[in-house]
């Protein structure tokens, strides 16, 4: 992958170093799986522009993606435009997060949106970077790359690749088919760029 390439496909070139070690790490080795994974995280982080789960929601908003959640406006309306309140809520209590502040302090961040917990642990151990202690570094091109890139391997999607298989490999990143067109026309783009 080289700068040219990404500035192609409407990228920062300062992601070249981070995604080639990526790359070599995940064995993300062939033209089918690097347009696949750039696609995809393309698609989740604004085109490598946004870094950070966007947690402003109204209260109209949060009632219709958390309607268990925030089932009438008047709960809805105590969290509406706040980001910390919301993480809280709809993250607190699961995927590992037990403690006061864990849903904010893990709330979603790198290119595929490393969140919860358990996530930030299981991808500390593997990588030996300090992600429960400083869940913010994921915000840094190397990590928000390497976490990607983690969370990649951990769900198989090199395979999904090879097989072309988008739609599964949207459902294992995104839990449904939320921007399918777009990330399929993001990959594709890719795969002419890289030849």
């Amino acid at each position: 992958m080289t700068s040219e390439q990404l500035q192609a496909l409407g990228i920062d070139p300062k992601w070249a170093e981070p995604l080639n070690a990526v790359f070599e790490k995940y064995d993300i080795n062939t033209p089918q799986r690097q347009a696949a994974f750039i696609g995809q995280c393309a698609h989740e982080s604004g085109n490598f522009k946004t870094l950070e789960e966007n947690l402003h929601y109204s209260a109209n908003s949060l009632m219709r993606v958390w309607p268990s959640r925030f089932p009438d406006s008047d709960t809805a309306e105590k969290y509406a435009n706040n980001p910390e309140k919301i993480a809280n809520k709809v993250y607190g209590g699961r995927m590992g997060n037990t403690e006061e502040g864990d849903g904010w302090k893990y709330h979603g961040r790198g290119l595929i949106q490393l969140t919860g917990k358990d996530n930030y642990k299981a991808c500390a151990e593997a990588t030996g970077q300090p992600l429960l202690e400083t869940p913010e570094i994921v915000l840094q091109p190397q990590l928000a790359a390497l976490t990607a890139g983690w969370f990649w391997n951990k769900k198989g999607l090199n395979a999904l690749a090879d097989a072309s298989d988008f739609d599964t490999m949207t459902k294992r990143i995104n839990g449904g088919l939320i921007g399918l067109d777009d990330r399929k026309a993001k990959i594709a783009k890719a795969l002419t760029v890289l030849g």
